[in-house]
């Protein structure tokens, strides 16, 4: 059997470029991107300096709160950057390694499937010339490893598959545990469709199949399950508050906050204004802002509702290059295959791979919360995986007008698509849509000839080289300038540079440096050297001081913790030593635009998810993975202060100065 999958030289050479290749591309210059997500990379710095925070995902090494999402990610990060010292470098390396992990997987899974290296090659390299795969593996988010997980799964079930392997489909099950550990209930989308292909293929009678399903179900839980109980079992008053949460249960929060309030839009409310492409939402070069197009479209990254989604505004950049074809190619390896035997691994490809697409992206293209257009990284191995496996197989039907045709549509789709969403931002290399459309076509037009001739096949697939070299020019050319773009904050978007909101592209949320009040928090003592409202502002001062910031709050800053009394302890016991108010001259109020003793400074909260986009006069989405219009607390809830009561406290006893950009309470001293 191993023999049999080596492959050729020239197939083995070709994985090593590709492999190689992807590394350097990905690790090109990789801490331009600084601390990407600060959100993040503040659970990454308290993951690196203590091991409760590393287990838990806490944002803080003091452990008062963790992020809003499961800490496999931050695992990765906080390792690395214990082992080799916390720098954006240490944080980042790992999310461009993952990358060539799971390029390497998908080479191996489509390999099993066609039984040639040549579709495993083109699949592999279209991942890894994904606009959101360069953008996400470079970046800070849970997404990559999630990805690399779920097509571990991916990978272990065509394995299983092959032989009915227990040891694999155990294998799939523990990778998707993880998965969930990962990013909740988006690492198991691929599940269904994994489950499926294993039910439908597999060569073994069906009770063993439900059997060993069971079974890896079992594993998924197992590996899940453990952390659940973690934190069912560690006393809630000496663990950090799992943010996002109403009550502090982890189950709570993959239910409700990031689970199914997500999907159908119950706390979750559309996003507005993120930056898009094209000339209906091209950036205002007076104002530096994107403006709103008409047509009812909008929501972040000029999104809608529906099937279009995934193919228009920032989702087409990021995704809908080779996705048209790749559903084609659904139904061709379907149709190509319909009377092929029960156990066919190139059909139980097409469930795994078109399976994935369509639960995972009609979920996406159907929720009715705002939706992050990076999310589409969960669908991007199978987008690959499915376009190589149909270029092949109508390949090896050439001989028949359905496989010529077939194959030449799977060409001309792709370089006609690449040409509309090139044309979108048309004053971007111009002469590059052109170029791609006619390679295509011409490619698609010699391909459907009937090639019968021994040297008339090496020709075939010679054109059918250029025809695919030219199918991937407007993926890779979207990929390769998302690299030479610097991206940071909750929204960082594919393709070149252009007009930006705070902090840099998708850079809301982001702090500005304010080395006054970093130099006043370095030098305390205390358990957490301030404490400020929301975790994005509160991380970002971690990051610039190098010490552990209490996020009131938590990312939405409704969370409910701390109670006034807890905080008034802390304070007491000389844990805190000062309360902090960001004054950037675009924040909200701290009470909802009400005044709080006659002090400006306390109306003044960094606000990023409802500060305007300079210019656009539409609201921010926030930093990190949720909702900025609505989360726990009411509709409208986001953002808003509701710890007004420790505001209201901090400002009757004590004295506001300003530091830098800051309002600053001293806390110390205080006896009841």
């Amino acid at each position: 059997m191993p023999d049999r999958f080596a492959g050729t030289a020239a197939e083995r050479a070709g994985l090593v470029v590709l492999l190689i290749a992807t590394a350097v591309l990905y690790l090109w210059n990789i801490t331009v991107n600084g601390m990407g997500n600060q959100f993040y990379a503040g659970a990454a710095w308290a993951g690196s300096k203590n091991w409760e925070a590393l287990l838990f995902g806490s944002l803080d090494p003091a452990n008062f709160i963790t992020v809003d999402k499961p800490p496999v990610s931050q695992w990765v990060m906080g390792l690395s950057g214990r082992i080799f010292g916390f720098s954006s470098a240490s944080m980042l390396i790992p999310e461009a390694l993952m990358a060539v992990a799971a390029v390497a997987l998908l080479y191996g899974a489509v390999r099993r499937v066609t039984r040639s290296g040549y579709p495993a090659l083109f699949a592999a390299a279209a991942l890894a010339l994904t606009p959101v795969a360069a953008l996400m593996f470079r970046f800070n988010n849970p997404d990559a490893v999630m990805v690399l997980l779920m097509m571990a799964a991916a990978y272990a079930t065509v394995r299983a598959i092959e032989r009915a392997s227990t040891t694999w489909i155990l294998l799939a099950g523990t990778a998707l545990g993880f998965a969930f550990l990962a990013k909740m209930l988006e690492g198991l989308l691929v599940l269904p469709a994994l489950g499926l292909a294993y039910l439908v293929a597999a060569p073994n009678p069906l009770r063993n199949r439900i059997v060993q399903l069971f079974g890896a179900l079992l594993a998924m839980v197992l590996s899940s399950g453990w952390y659940v109980l973690v934190t069912v079992l560690w006393p809630a008053s000496s663990h950090p508050y799992l943010a996002g949460s109403t009550n502090n249960n982890f189950m709570n929060l993959v239910l409700g906050y990031n689970g199914f309030a997500r999907v159908l839009g119950r706390n979750h409310g559309g996003g507005a204004g993120g930056p898009a492409h094209g000339p209906a939402t091209a950036p205002n070069a007076a104002a530096g802002a994107p403006q709103m197009p008409a047509g009812g479209r909008g929501g972040f990254g000029d999104q809608v509702r529906g099937v279009e989604r995934l193919f228009t505004g920032e989702f087409g950049f990021e995704i809908g290059w080779l996705l048209p074809a790749a559903l084609l190619a659904v139904v061709l390896v379907l149709v190509s295959r319909g009377r092929a035997p029960r156990t066919d691994l190139v059909r139980a490809a097409a469930i795994v791979f078109g399976g994935w697409i369509i639960i995972a992206g009609g979920l996406l293209s159907f929720m009715k919360s705002m939706v992050h257009p990076y999310y589409c990284l969960s669908i991007a191995p199978a987008v690959a995986g499915m376009l190589a496996v149909g270029v092949h197989e109508m390949w090896t039907k050439r001989h028949t007008i359905f496989g010529r045709f077939g194959l030449a549509a799977l060409v001309a789709v792709t370089g006609v698509w690449s040409f509309v969403l090139l044309h979108r931002n048309s004053g971007w290399h111009p002469d590059l849509r052109w170029a791609i459309v006619a390679v295509t076509i011409v490619a698609a037009m010699l391909v459907a000839l009937p090639w019968t001739h021994r040297t008339h096949a090496r020709l075939a697939a010679g054109v059918l080289t250029v025809g695919l070299i030219g199918s991937l020019s407007g993926t890779a050319a979207y990929s390769f300038a998302t690299i030479g773009t610097a991206h940071s904050g909750g929204g960082p978007t594919v393709g070149p540079a252009r007009a930006a909101g705070p902090g840099g592209p998708g850079g809301f949320g982001q702090n500005q440096a304010n080395p006054q009040l970093a130099a006043l928090l370095k030098a305390t003592n205390s358990t957490w050297a301030a404490a400020i409202n929301g975790s994005s502002a509160a991380a970002g001062l971690e990051l610039q001081s190098d010490k552990a910031v209490m996020a009131i709050g938590g990312f939405s800053g409704s969370d409910p913790t701390p109670t006034l009394a807890q905080f008034q302890t802390d304070v007491q016991d000389g844990r805190v030593s000062y309360y902090i108010v960001q004054n950037n001259g675009r924040d909200r109020g701290a009470n909802n635009g009400q005044t709080n003793g006659g002090d400006p400074g306390a109306n003044n909260r960094h606000d990023p998810a409802t500060a305007p986009i300079p210019g656009s006069g539409q609201p921010n989405p926030q930093q990190g993975d949720a909702d900025p219009t609505d989360a726990p607390g009411g509709p409208g809830g986001f953002g808003r202060n509701q710890h007004t009561d420790i505001t209201d406290w901090v400002t009757a006893h004590f004295a506001p100065e300003q530091v830098g950009n800051a309002t600053v309470y001293h806390l110390t001293g205080y006896h009841g």
